[in-house]
């Protein structure tokens, strides 16, 4: 077999298995009261193409900012994984809506841009369709590939904020860091492209990166956020690597993302 049948084979097994090297759902889940969010209530919303996903809604336990959060998560994991977060935004009074995506926390189908794009317009449809939510203030807080998610929502669907955390220019420059020596461009079938769409974004903005992230080099963050248009906010956060626990729940981190809400709560 000669060197270049063995190189097409490969870029083949890439091409066909790519989204198992970009998704990586967790499917167990626990209960909620299990990770600290004993007051969440389950929820259950269907996407464009007849989905049925789950999620839980968290209600404020402290005085209600009347803000609601919608958080899309990044592509490992599930809600689970994000409820400390949560709960640190229940505390300070904001309601907040975990979901998982497709092939996520036992839900069906298998994830791709596509998809989750699906998910995240379903789930914003499905807390501002809530009694309890005033659908112009709702937040979007997208981390890693769910700031891809959050991006394009936000241009279609603009919130009264948006929050990105780790987020990248394109999922293609990402994969040309890890994989130099590879046609990413060519090679790609989900792209995630903010950067084309990062410049349409109408809401307040803050980012939030890691110096020392090894998976979305933080030089991409930040070129991402040049090109966003005011008004819009940088918070470094200092040795942090995107699975970090700073990037989950540290202190400087809760307290950027806290400031930037109650910032635009009255905006």
């Amino acid at each position: 077999m000669t060197v270049g049948v063995v190189l097409l084979l490969l870029l083949v097994v890439i091409v066909l298995a790519q989204r198992s090297l970009i998704y990586f759902p967790e499917r167990r889940l626990p209960a909620p009261s299990d990770v600290g969010l004993p007051a969440a209530e389950p929820v259950a919303f269907h996407t464009e193409d007849d989905l049925r996903l789950e999620g839980w809604f968290v209600p404020p336990a402290a005085r209600p900012t009347g803000q609601a959060v919608v958080v899309f998560n990044g592509n490992a994991g599930n809600r689970a994984h994000r409820a400390p977060m949560a709960a640190a935004l229940a505390r300070a009074g904001h309601a907040v809506l975990l979901f998982d995506y497709r092939g996520y926390g036992g839900n069906p189908g298998l994830p791709s841009e596509r998809g989750l794009l699906r998910d995240g317009r379903a789930a914003v449809e499905a807390v501002a369709s809530r009694p309890d939510i005033d659908p112009s203030r709702i937040v979007y807080f997208g981390e890693s590939i769910g700031t891809g998610v959050a991006v394009q929502v936000a241009v279609e669907r603009p919130p009264h904020g948006l929050i990105l955390r780790s987020p990248f220019t394109s999922l293609v420059d990402v994969g040309r860091e890890h994989y130099p020596f590879l046609p990413v461009a060519w090679l790609a079938r989900d792209r995630f492209d903010s950067m084309a769409r990062v410049a349409d974004i109408r809401s307040p903005l803050l980012v939030i990166a890691g110096t020392a992230d090894s998976i979305v080099p933080y030089e991409l963050s930040e070129t991402l956020y040049d090109a966003a248009p005011e008004p819009k906010w940088f918070v470094t956060i200092e040795g942090a690597d995107h699975n970090d626990e700073a990037l989950f729940v540290g202190r400087p981190l809760l307290a950027s993302i806290l400031r930037f809400l109650e910032g635009i709560r009255n905006g």
